[in-house]
């Protein structure tokens, strides 16, 4: 029986990214996971603005440099990280996205393939058009539409109940195993495989 794992992420998180790939790659398809939604930034605009501007208000240019200048970070995890081309939006679409696709067993390509475009690519998430040729991209059928509200409402429900959990920025990814382990943050891939293997407590 597969290993049951739940993983609260925001898909314009750099940890969220690599908490997932890691948590991915140590599952090897042997774990059921359910990808829950989380936005650090709820109020972030849709319209798109280049993250190292956001950055050089919020942290400084001292900060932007050295992102900039680190070309290493990712790289050991297979990631093609380029935050000079990343446009910080909102992420409420594409989390939809990724419940759509969920609905379909895809959740987890999809929402690969939504940390890729916003990290590697450059791409706005928060663009239907732009959203309905990834899912294209990752075969997910009948993407929300530009008038489609459906499952508008039951996002909104499960980020308020995530938020209740007490799942916030400082935690995520904040993954939750079947057996109630919990893993915060962006672990190395090996504690992610720790727990997956770990011998489960008959219930009493």
């Amino acid at each position: 029986m597969k290993r049951r794992v739940e993983i609260a992420l925001d898909l314009a998180c750099v940890r969220c990214y690599l908490g997932f790939t890691r948590l991915t790659r140590a599952a090897g398809g042997e774990a059921e996971l359910t990808i829950r939604p989380f936005q650090a930034e709820p109020d972030a605009p849709s319209a798109g603005e280049p993250l190292f501007e956001v950055w050089r208000r919020t942290r400084g240019e001292a900060f932007v440099q050295q992102v900039a200048s680190d070309t290493a970070f990712g790289v050991a995890d297979g990631l093609d990280l380029r935050f000079e081309r990343a446009l910080f939006t909102n992420t409420f679409e594409a989390h939809r996205l990724v419940a759509h696709a969920s609905a379909q067993g895809l959740g987890e390509r999809m929402a690969e393939r939504l940390f890729r475009a916003y990290f590697t690519d450059g791409l706005l998430i928060s663009d239907r058009t732009t959203l309905a040729r990834l899912a294209a991209e990752a075969g997910v059928v009948a993407a929300p539409g530009p008038d489609d509200t459906d499952g508008a409402a039951e996002l909104r429900a499960e980020l308020d109940r995530v938020r209740a959990l007490g799942v916030h920025v400082d935690v995520v990814p904040y993954v939750a195993f079947g057996d109630g382990a919990v893993l915060e943050g962006a672990q190395p891939e090996e504690a992610y495989r720790a727990a997956l293997t770990a011998p489960l407590t008959p219930a009493g």
